[in-house]
């Protein structure tokens, strides 16, 4: 292909602004939350639905992209992103907002899946591993710089300015897709569509995680259990599928299964933390977003500086010895999260920080490695698509949990002054689940090892 580099900078660019549109939204979300009356549980779903929309569709868009054309798909998003954007800075209400972000969630599972696609295809095998590393960049730049831009826009511009920050750079990766990237990459060409698994596997998702986070109420009990059972379905129709949207076999690999289960354990026990964190800096400490966002960027730039040299000595040692490592130290700086209250230290938080970007930065990419080695060269893209769905739902219900907590603790209360003492005690509790967790994810590394590749 003749302008691969051209398409390896845009994919890359698409990759930072994916993540910038969920974790600068993050950093703002007190000033939403006070703009719209918005209560704790709300504030949280300004989160979650945009992470459930990803987990449910990130399944099935590579299929969906594949047979239409990867280059229309993330045509079609960008242009529903920049339409929707500009939209979701004109709402007048919370409701309007949170539906706003669902739609954004849409065109984002679809960018998350064709930017990786894209460069897969377009680049031969020799060179491949390089470029999706400079792609993965762009993901780890868009982790450190999302709440430092996020905090100094909202700051100097309002919350609007952070939606907004991505569209014109949008407009000009869409004239360069348009003018420039004369290719088109269709990989399911006269392959059907897994509708009857696809439709399954969303619905299941949805009432299994809608469920979860107000698992406090017997509706709440019910839809997680009738979700558990429609996901229990889906797999029966996957293993029965020719061509199944995905494919459940692979859970026949014990150690492509540890991995996963490591990885899911993973995000379910830190992806709440930058929020935690955020609310203590902002409501408990009294940081202006600016400030806290400077503060978050301590972590993902640990994660920055070790990622690269975690994936290296991957290849050398044994990479579950390494993620379960790293997932040792995120145990031990949730533990250390636990104890946040109104007189900790900005010192001890700090260092709490710094162990929780080394943590996680040591555990990642070893433990992406150990999936997409576990499994043949042709069935890379179906493990790519595992490590994204158990990425997305253990985000989403990381998010579940602590607004779980609050439901049981707080009730569904703005966060305004009488209520901080509630807030730093919803914390802990969810801190100390999430050091559980932790201990799951290391377990479930050192299994692992002991597993053959199939």
């Amino acid at each position: 292909m003749e302008n691969k580099n051209l398409l390896l900078l845009i994919c890359t660019v698409l990759s930072f602004f994916t993540v910038f549109a969920v974790n600068a939204v993050t950093i703002v979300i007190p000033s939403i939350a006070t703009e719209f009356h918005m209560s704790n549980i709300v504030q949280n779903w300004v989160t979650i639905i945009f992470l459930l929309v990803v987990a449910v569709l990130s399944v099935p868009a590579g299929q969906i992209s594949g047979k239409f054309g990867l280059k229309k798909v993330t045509n079609i998003s960008i242009i529903l992103f920049i339409i929707i954007s500009i939209v979701n800075v004109c709402v007048t209400s919370q409701e309007q907002f949170l539906a706003c972000r669902f739609i954004l969630g849409i065109a984002l599972a679809f960018i998350n899946v064709t930017s990786m696609a894209m460069i897969v295809s377009a680049f031969p095998p020799e060179e491949r591993g390089k470029a999706l590393g400079i792609n993965i960049t762009g993901v780890y730049v868009g982790l450190s710089l999302s709440p430092v831009l996020g905090g100094i826009l909202n700051y100097n511009l309002g919350w609007r300015s952070v939606v907004l920050f991505g569209v014109p750079f949008l407009f000009v990766i869409l004239a360069l897709l348009l003018t420039r990237i004369d290719e088109e990459w269709i990989s399911f060409k006269g392959i059907p569509l897994d509708i009857k698994g696809s439709l399954t596997y969303g619905i299941g998702m949805v009432l299994f995680m809608y469920g979860f986070t107000i698992l406090n109420t017997q509706l709440g009990m019910v839809l997680t259990v009738l979700g558990v059972i429609i996901l229990v379905i889906f797999g029966l129709i996957e293993l029965r599928q020719s061509h199944p949207v995905f494919d459940i076999r692979f859970f026949k690999n014990h150690k492509f299964l540890s991995a996963n289960f490591a990885s899911l354990c993973a995000y379910l026990a830190t992806y709440a933390v930058t929020t935690i964190l955020n609310y203590h800096l902002q409501y408990i400490k009294g940081f202006d977003s600016q400030t806290a966002g400077m503060i978050l960027l301590v972590a993902p730039l640990c994660q920055v500086v070790l990622a690269p040299i975690a994936g290296r000595l991957s290849d050398r040692f044994v990479p579950q010895i390494l993620a379960a490592i790293g997932m040792g130290l995120g145990t031990v700086s949730l533990f250390l999260f636990s104890s946040l209250d109104a007189a900790t230290p900005m010192a001890f938080l700090i260092v709490s920080m710094v162990i929780y970007g080394v943590a996680f930065g040591l555990f990642s990419p070893p433990n992406t490695n150990v999936i997409m080695g576990s499994v043949p060269p042709k069935d890379t893209s179906a493990a790519s698509a595992a490590v994204a769905t158990m990425r997305t739902v253990g985000q989403a219900m990381s998010m579940g949990i602590l607004t779980l907590v609050f439901a049981f603790i707080m009730g569904d209360v703005p966060i305004i002054e009488q209520y901080y003492p509630l807030l730093i005690q919803s914390c802990q509790i969810t801190c100390i689940i999430c050091v559980v967790l932790c201990i799951a994810s290391v377990f479930a590394s050192f299994v692992g090892i002991k597993s053959n590749t199939s």
